[in-house]
């Protein structure tokens, strides 16, 4: 009988993959003992550079401390560069004031400061200037008071000079712009054929309409001499001191509706004139009143 020399299948399969895996381990360790220094030295290395890399991008690293700190004083330096010039603008603001255009044209124009002084020392300042204007023959020439360099409005200029005329609070109704200045009129002396000038004084009040105006004007009457002789150039006498309790009356002037003071002589003393629904004329020259109101014309015409 002969003997089965066959390895059984499962003795063949045990022993393969021992083998295989004897060879396998065999060959890791002898790459191991082969490399054994450059791997270990990577590995270190790639652990140092890891914990570095973590160091460097900690916040608590003394790199970022000083990137942060610098970082937060650029900040607040720029703030602060900011605030300075944002605050010295406002401070070198140059406060550009609005255009000022005259009630009418004028040909020549004066300020005169008033600052500090009494109503006669104004009325004798804004006299001075009338008396000396070089303005030319049917010229007007425009006076504005100031007072530390600002314009005087018409309530203004009523405080100063202690008025008794009352316009109002409401500049919608009364102007507080208003302009006073000297018409330079050819004057005819029909006794002796000879030509001179004169120099007449006027105030241009601007209003809403003339009912707006017209009751505190008829008060001002009884103190409107008063008020305004100095500016004139008429003096409180003997002669004239009557005329402070003289009543004005009706009259018209270059077709408008006036009202009139007249001295012993019949001859016009002051009144003022309703020049055209928004302008009233004080004055004592019926040759002012005509310059004034084709000068009025002539502006709401170039309106």
């Amino acid at each position: 009988m002969e003997k089965n020399n066959e390895i059984p299948a499962s003795h063949l399969g045990v022993g393969r993959e021992h083998k295989i895996v004897e060879t396998y381990a065999g060959d890791i360790a002898e790459m191991l003992e082969n490399d054994k220094e450059g791997l270990v030295k990577k590995i270190i290395h790639g652990e140092e550079k890891h914990e570095e890399d973590k160091k460097n991008l900690s916040p608590e690293s003394k790199k970022n401390k000083l990137f942060f700190s610098v970082g937060f004083l650029l900040v607040i330096l720029s703030l602060i560069i900011l605030f300075f010039f944002l605050f010295k603008k406002a401070d070198n603001t140059i406060v550009v004031e609005s255009q000022f255009t005259p009630i009418i044209f004028n040909d020549k124009s004066s300020s005169l400061e008033v600052s500090g002084m009494k109503k006669e020392e104004i009325a004798q300042v804004v006299l001075n200037e009338i008396n000396t204007t070089d303005v030319k023959v049917g010229g007007v020439e425009a006076i504005y008071l100031t007072e530390n360099k600002q314009i005087l409005g018409l309530r203004r200029f009523i405080s100063l000079i202690k008025s008794n005329f009352v316009p109002g609070d409401n500049t919608f109704f009364v102007n507080d712009d208003f302009l006073m200045g000297v018409v330079n009129n050819r004057a005819s002396d029909s006794a002796s054929d000879s030509i001179s000038t004169s120099k007449d004084f006027f105030i241009l009040l601007k209003v809403r309409s003339a009912t707006d105006i017209f009751n505190a004007l008829r008060i001002w009457e009884g103190k409107m001499f008063l008020d305004l002789h100095g500016f004139f150039g008429i003096d409180i006498s003997a002669d004239t001191k009557h005329l402070l309790t003289k009543d004005f009356k009706d009259g018209i002037v270059e077709n408008k509706n006036a009202r009139i003071l007249y001295d012993k002589d019949n001859k016009v003393v002051l009144m003022y004139v309703f020049a055209d629904d928004n302008s009233i004329v004080i004055t004592s020259s019926q040759k002012a009143v005509h310059e004034i109101m084709l000068r009025l014309a002539s502006s709401q015409k170039k309106q």
